[in-house]
C-alpha cells in the first residue's frame, strides 16, 4: 500500500456493504472516524475507560462496552496497537480478549501497528495475528516504516494478510484505485529495516528522555493539566479539561501561546477538552513550546484572579 491511510480506506471499502458498520475505540486517530464515511459505512465508537490518578491519566479497554458496541452490522473493527493518541500499548491478554469478542461477533481486525517500533522505557510490542491462527485468520496487520523512520514522502507501507479470501477482497477494493508503491519507496523502506537499527536505538533513548522531561514538566509546572504517559509514540495527550476556557484548548494555546497542539475533539468521543503534542523534536523546541504553554496559563489565572 502508498500509505496506511489509504489501506484503511481500502479495508473500509472491501468488507460488507454500504450502510454497514465500522467499530473504533476513541479518542481515535481522526482518519479512522472519516474512512467509514468516505466509503459509506456507519462508524461507530466505543470509548475508552480512563482513570485519573493525581496529574496521571492511564486508559484501558471497557470490554462490556466493547462488546454492546457491536451489532449485527459491524463488519470490522479499526485498532490502534499502540494506541494513537494516548499512547497506550496493549498486552496479550487484552489483545486476546479484544479478539475473541470480534471473532464472536464475526468481525474482522485491522491492526494498525505503524508506531509499533516506536517503543519507550520497558514496552514490548506483541503483534495481534501473532496470538493464534484462529486470530490471524481474522486480521489484517498494518505496517510501515515511516513513522519510525520518518519516511511519509517515499510512500510504503504493507497491509499483511495470513487470510487469503480476505486478501483477494482487499486487492479487490484497491483495484483501480490505489497506486502500487513505486521504487524509491521499497528501496527507502529495505535501507530502513536493513541498516536503521543503530539509528532507532539512539532515536528511542531520546524519545524516552524527551517524554520523560515533558512528563515531569505537564506534573510540576503546568497545573491544572494532566497527561498520559505514553509507553509508545512520540504523541503526548494531556487533559485541558480544568482549565477556565470559553474556547477549546486547541484554540487558547494556538491564540495564547503560539503553540500548535492537535485539537482533540477531533479524535472524537472521548477527546473533548483534550490536546495532542509531539515530543519527537529537538528538546529545546519542546521546551520553548511549554514555556510559552506555561506563560499562556499564567496569564489565564491571573485573567480569571481578577475577575
Amino acid at each position: 500500500m502508498p500509505g496506511l491511510v489509504s489501506a484503511i480506506n481500502v479495508l473500509c471499502r472491501a468488507f460488507g456493504e454500504p450502510g454497514d458498520s465500522v467499530l473504533t475505540l476513541t479518542p481515535a486517530y481522526p482518519p479512522f472516524l472519516s474512512a467509514p464515511r468516505n466509503q459509506q459505512r456507519q462508524i461507530d465508537t466505543c470509548e475508552l475507560s480512563l482513570s485519573v490518578s493525581g496529574s496521571i491519566l492511564s486508559y484501558a479497554i471497557d470490554f462490556d462496552a466493547l462488546r454492546a458496541a457491536m451489532h449485527e452490522r459491524t463488519r470490522l473493527l479499526l485498532l490502534s496497537h499502540p494506541h494513537n493518541p494516548v499512547g497506550l500499548e496493549y498486552d496479550p491478554p487484552t489483545l486476546r480478549r479484544l479478539a475473541e469478542i470480534c471473532l464472536d461477533h464475526n468481525v474482522i481486525i485491522c491492526s494498525d501497528e505503524i508506531h509499533c517500533d516506536l517503543l519507550l522505557g520497558e514496552t514490548r510490542h506483541i503483534p495481534l495475528a501473532s496470538l493464534d491462527q484462529a486470530i490471524a485468520d481474522r486480521t489484517i496487520t498494518l505496517m510501515a516504516p515511516s513513522k519510525t523512520f520518518n519516511l511519509p514522502g517515499l510512500g510504503c507501507s504493507m497491509a499483511i494478510i495470513p487470510n487469503p479470501e480476505l486478501r483477494r477482497q482487499v486487492s479487490r477494493a484497491a483495484a483501480g484505485i490505489v497506486p502500487h508503491v513505486n521504487v524509491f519507496g521499497f528501496a527507502g523502506a529495505l535501507a530502513a529495516y536493513e541498516h536503521g537499527t543503530e539509528w532507532l536505538a539512539a532515536l528511542l533513548q531520546y524519545l524516552i528522555a524527551n517524554r520523560d522531561h515533558y512528563v515531569a514538566r505537564i506534573t510540576t509546572e503546568l497545573s491544572p493539566l494532566r497527561c498520559t504517559i505514553p509507553q509508545a509514540t512520540y504523541l503526548g495527550w494531556i487533559d485541558c479539561r480544568e482549565l477556565p476556557l470559553s474556547i477549546s484548548p486547541y484554540r487558547f494555546f494556538l491564540n495564547e501561546a503560539r503553540v500548535a497542539f492537535s485539537d482533540g475533539a477531533a479524535f472524537g468521543p472521548g477527546g473533548e477538552g483534550f490536546a495532542r503534542i509531539n515530543f519527537g523534536c529537538p528538546r529545546a523546541q519542546l521546551d520553548e513550546a511549554l514555556d510559552r504553554v506555561a506563560a499562556a496559563l499564567q496569564r489565564l489565572a491571573d485573567t480569571h484572579a481578577n475577575t
